[in-house]
């Protein structure tokens, strides 16, 4: 039996199997779309390290950048939860 009958059964009384199916690819989705952000806060802190270490003078401006580029990937993944709850 296929993967996508098996979705099908597992179906929920009253509920229809599209929503099953639709429901866990969207967290396979949200899944992928975890990953961009994750490597993004390890680049985003990664460099900003290497930038402390270089220039220990600029430690407040690099810091600041450091949190803005946090605040702005973060922002993606929670964009990617919504996007599985919008379009169900």
């Amino acid at each position: 039996m296929s993967a996508a009958l098996e979705l099908v059964n597992l179906a929920v009384p009253g509920d229809s199997a599209k929503t099953t199916v639709v429901g866990n690819v969207a967290s396979i989705g949200y899944g992928l779309a975890a990953i961009g952000p994750g490597v993004g806060v390890g680049i985003i802190f990664g460099n900003g390290t290497q930038a402390l270490a270089r220039q220990p003078e600029a430690a407040g401006l690099i810091r600041t950048n450091q949190i803005m580029g946090f605040a702005f990937c973060e922002a993606l993944a929670l964009i990617g939860i919504v996007m599985g709850f919008v379009y169900q």
